[in-house]
């Protein structure tokens, strides 16, 4: 599933080729037939990221929630606009080019109550101006379940997966099986801290990187890793290999249907 900065990169593109100008809306899948008519010739006034969920103002109040889920996915393209292909829920064209929305687990109109609705559910987004760290310190200073679960849970803090969850707790040296009511609320500030930058340059750059200079391939002479997620970390999907740090043999086991990783020394 996406994490976070991939919504805010697609809000961002949203607004780059649509923004301002009115857009032709269709569902070639058919799917979203009524949403899309609403739609239709409407202005696109704004788009912004909650978390892992996209809202896209449209004039005259309408609202677009979509959120990715694991099979959803955005594909934009310039002009000419090509013929749809594939199973298309949702496509946005106008003059300079579209976007075809693929797969979502939700492609909805809201009314406006609806989302403050969403958004009182979920947690605060590092990656927004408006959050507040102290709203999901409220709940994790008191809550016996593992600080590596918490951080993906939504309702805690909106936007990280499990690839920004492994990296950070790595980065500030923390047991992911840590209860949250044992973390501290100085940890929790570093975390929240680390969060917030290690997510805008993956907004930036379009790909998660969370290693150190001192740890980049070149720095250290290693060879570059090679994942279809892309980007240098330190312990995501690196089970049974060494620590680039310590070089203790990075470890990993299921919790909550996920894979978690962790250094048992950088960690323990």
């Amino acid at each position: 599933m996406p994490e976070g900065h991939t919504i805010h990169r697609l809000a961002a593109e949203h607004l780059r080729v649509f923004g301002g100008r009115g857009v032709r809306a269709e569902s070639p899948q058919g799917r979203f037939e009524a949403g899309a008519r609403r739609l239709d010739g409407r202005v696109l006034v704004d788009a912004e990221a909650f978390g892992k969920h996209l809202v896209v103002r449209f004039e005259g109040e309408l609202l677009l929630h979509v959120h990715l889920g694991i099979y959803g996915k955005y594909v934009f393209g310039g002009v000419p606009v090509p013929s749809p292909v594939g199973a298309v829920r949702l496509r946005l064209a106008g003059e300079s080019g579209f976007a075809d929305l693929r797969g979502p687990n939700a492609c909805e109109l809201l009314e406006p109550g609806e989302l403050k609705v969403l958004r009182d559910r979920l947690g605060p987004d590092p990656l927004r101006a408006d959050a507040d760290p102290d709203e999901a310190w409220r709940r994790i200073g008191r809550s016996r379940s593992m600080i590596a679960t918490l951080l993906m849970d939504q309702s805690v803090v909106a936007g990280p997966g499990n690839i920004y969850r492994a990296e950070v707790l790595f980065r500030q040296g923390v047991d992911p099986r840590t209860p949250g009511r044992e973390l501290g609320v100085e940890r929790w500030s570093a975390i929240w801290d680390d969060l917030g930058p290690l997510m805008a340059e993956g907004v930036r750059s379009g790909r998660i990187d969370t290693v150190r200079p001192e740890h980049t391939p070149e720095a250290m002479g290693r060879p570059p890793r090679v994942d279809d997620h892309g980007g240098e970390v330190y312990v995501y999907r690196r089970a049974g290999l060494p620590c680039l740090v310590c070089s203790v043999e990075v470890r990993a086991e299921v919790v909550a249907a996920r894979n978690l990783f962790w250094c048992p020394r950088c960690q323990g």
